[in-house]
């Protein structure tokens, strides 16, 4: 064979290993970290939804403003404070 070609599959069974090694290494160290990084994708699944039906959103504010009526005031006005400076600071 080729020895340029030889080099470069020696080469390529060495990157593999150090691949296969390197990805061991890794599932180590992000084992402590599983549940939390678990826990903070179900969340971000959760805003997804969100955005994708609304609906629910506004619905679970009705539901809150129908049980308590006196804290939903506060709350809206954060809501919307928060939603503006969220606008500015995107600059739309």
């Amino acid at each position: 064979m080729n020895q340029k070609l030889i080099r470069l599959i020696e080469r390529r069974e060495q990157l593999v290993a150090q691949a296969a090694a390197q990805r061991t290494a890794l599932a180590g160290d992000i084992q402590p970290w599983r549940a939390r990084l678990a826990v903070v994708d179900q969340g971000l699944a959760g805003l997804r939804f969100l955005k994708r039906h609304p609906a629910w959103l506004v619905g679970g504010v009705v539901l809150v403003a129908a049980v308590r009526p006196g804290s939903v005031g506060r709350w809206l006005e954060r809501g919307w404070l928060t939603w503006r400076i969220m606008v500015r600071l995107r600059g739309e």
